[in-house]
């Protein structure tokens, strides 16, 4: 994010950062530059979903995702590639503690051996 984009938020380097539009929320860490010009924001694509509410429409995407921010059209029945990796955003300082990132924690594992045998046979 540029600099004098980040001043006008009351955003510094490394704040969590909450970016927004209609489609959906992430949360991301701010990383100034005088590379990046005024009205951009540029945003690493890659990290895992992590839903602050699993199964709910709109929840809070906790580990930077900006898939919940896109739209998800293909190009085409044939190739289907995005139509575009662009959109229109907002970006504000997150103010409060940040969930916890769960994207890497194992699943719950189950105690198959206290399950009901017939279920087993």
């Amino acid at each position: 994010m540029s600099r004098p984009d980040a001043a006008a938020r009351g955003i510094a380097d490394a704040d969590v950062v909450r970016v927004f539009n209609a489609r959906g929320t992430f949360l991301a860490c701010a990383q100034l530059s005088d590379d990046v010009i005024a009205g951009v924001v540029q945003i690493p694509t890659g990290a895992w979903y992590d839903p602050l509410e699993p199964g709910v429409p709109g929840s809070l995407e906790k580990h930077g995702n900006p898939n919940v921010v896109t739209l998800d059209k293909g190009t085409s029945r044939l190739a289907q590639a995005p139509v575009a990796q662009t959109a229109l955003v907002e970006v504000e300082r997150y103010r409060g503690v940040p969930p916890a990132v769960t994207a890497h924690d194992w699943p719950p594992i189950h105690d198959w051996s206290t399950m009901h045998s017939s279920l087993l046979d």
